[in-house]
């Protein structure tokens, strides 16, 4: 059985919060509530389907592994996000295997449950729609920072978005290691080390898994402005 605090989260997700309350009621009585250690499975990739997946807490990342066994990041999700939804629908295997990268907490809706309830209310699929193209958006934000960003820039966008204030400055806890954090900003362990190091001219010193920012508006700036200047 779910504690309430639990449910209060995922009532916050993305996915559920724009439903009527009496079906999230209904999908929060027949989701699968589960722990995970870090480095435990969630899914397999061309695994089948069966649901979706809301992340209640910690850190879940999403990857593909090539045929030469390399591993590429494709996404990390964290509290109140959603994914999965467009497989799980389709009945079609995982395009990516899911990795609990930290000690986290995870709500599984079963498919069927959520079909059912398609068929009866459109409002459901608006829902879903509006999840799967956050997830798209995500991923075309990350192409414009590959494309239109140094490695050093991408960075500094990423210790900005887990910043909790809007200016001066600011201590963040680095949410995973930093191999990971290398893979989600598609870079390699040591191009990471070189743009840690570039970003003390601007005021940011790691120490360990935490990264101490002297001025976010200067980080800002720094993220912002043209790559060619760099």
């Amino acid at each position: 059985m779910a504690h309430e605090t639990q449910k209060a989260i995922a009532r916050q997700s993305l996915l559920l919060k724009s439903l009527p309350e009496q079906h999230v009621d209904t999908l929060l009585s027949h989701a699968i509530w589960r722990q995970y250690d870090r480095g435990e499975t969630i899914f397999l990739q061309e695994e089948e389907a069966k649901a979706v997946h809301v992340v209640l807490a910690g850190w879940v990342k999403l990857f593909r592994m090539s045929p030469t066994g390399a591993e590429a990041v494709v996404s990390v999700f964290t509290r109140g996000e959603s994914f999965g939804e467009a497989v799980a629908l389709r009945n079609v295997p995982y395009p990516v295997s899911a990795e609990a990268v930290s000690p986290c907490e995870v709500m599984h809706i079963p498919s069927p449950v959520l079909l059912s309830l398609m068929r009866e209310d459109p409002q459901i699929g608006i829902s879903i729609l509006a999840a799967t193209f956050t997830h798209l958006h995500s991923l075309v934000a990350q192409l414009e920072q590959l494309k239109a960003q140094t490695g050093a820039q991408r960075v500094a966008e990423f210790l900005l978005n887990l910043c909790e204030c809007q200016a001066g400055e600011c201590d963040v806890e680095l949410p995973y290691d930093k191999m990971l954090i290398a893979g989600r900003l598609g870079m390699k362990p040591e191009s990471l080390s070189r743009a840690f190091s570039r970003l003390k001219s601007v005021g940011v010193k790691i120490n360990r898994n935490h990264a101490e920012i002297a001025d976010i508006k200067g980080l800002r700036d720094y993220a912002e402005s043209d790559p060619s200047e760099k």
